[in-house]
This record gives structure tokens, C-alpha cells and sequence, in this order.
């Protein structure tokens, strides 16, 4: 029946044989280095992607790492901004004392020459309502006093201007 279907058994064979020594050539020389260097394409790719998800996981550790400094380095320089002002508040505190003290301290020395040169001021007045008293004295009784009845007379006015 095979050879009423026109298939001759020797040619088959010689093409199965054939067929076989050109897919043994072919896998050999061909196939198989094609092979081995898919699988080395596919470890590589596969080595890749490893790689590609160690460097997220790096990356995203990284940045939580900077993130954290980032806070932290905040935090520190609220804090000295924070003692920054704390210091100024006290030195301007500091700063406003002495001022007070040197205003007071102005104050005191502006009241003391005022109460020496009210003082001085008086002196000079009883001396010319002293002087005035004697010149009166000798103009109203047309008599000249002598320089002991004058400093007499005026010491006398100034007892009672006090």
C-alpha cells in the first residue's frame, strides 16, 4: 500500500538519512551555538533585571537615608536657629540693662550738678543780696560802712535768707 502511494522505501530512507546527517550538521554547527547564545542572552537579561531591582532597592534606601538627613539636618538648624535667638534675646537683654544702668547713672551725675550749681547758684545769690543789703544800708543812712559792718551786715542777711 505505501508503494501504491508512490513512497519508495530506499529513497525514503536515503532522504531520512540525509535529513538526519543535515540536522546533525546543522544542530551541531548551528543550532546549538544559537542555542548557547540565547541562554547566555537570557542569563544575562535575567542577571539585569537582578541587578535593576538591587539598584531600586539601593536607590530607595538611599533616598530614605537622605530624607532622614535632610530631616535631621532641619531639626539641627532650627535648633541653633532657635538658640541663635535665644542668645540674641539675651545679649539684647544684656545690652538693655546697661543701658538702664548707664541712663541712671546719668541721671544721678545730671542731678548731683544740678544740686552743685543750684548750690553755687544760691552762694552767688546770697553774696549779691548780701552785697545789695550793704549797698542799700549805706545808701539809706548815707553813712559808709566799714569793711567789718559789711561783712557783718551780710553774713546777718544770709542767716535769715536761710
Amino acid at each position: 500500500m505505501i508503494e501504491t502511494l508512490g513512497i519508495r522505501w530506499i529513497e525514503l530512507l536515503a532522504q531520512t538519512i540525509s535529513f538526519s546527517l543535515v540536522l546533525a550538521v546543522l544542530w551541531k554547527l548551528a543550532y546549538k551555538p544559537v542555542f548557547t547564545m540565547l541562554e547566555a542572552r537570557k542569563a544575562k537579561i535575567a542577571e539585569g533585571v537582578a541587578n535593576a531591582e538591587k539598584i531600586k532597592q539601593q536607590l530607595t534606601q538611599t533616598e530614605a537615608a537622605r530624607q532622614k538627613i535632610l530631616g535631621e539636618a532641619g531639626d539641627l538648624a532650627n535648633k541653633l536657629i532657635a538658640d541663635a535667638r535665644a542668645a540674641a534675646a539675651r545679649i539684647s537683654e544684656v545690652e538693655t540693662q546697661k543701658a538702664i544702668t548707664a541712663a541712671e547713672q546719668i541721671i544721678i551725675k545730671a542731678r548731683e550738678a544740678t544740686a552743685q550749681e543750684r548750690a553755687a547758684t544760691l552762694a552767688a545769690l546770697k553774696r549779691e543780696v548780701g552785697r545789695l543789703v550793704v549797698q542799700t544800708t549805706m545808701t539809706v543812712t548815707g553813712k559808709v560802712l566799714s569793711p567789718v559792718d559789711q561783712v557783718r551786715l551780710a553774713d546777718e542777711t544770709q542767716q535769715q535768707i536761710n
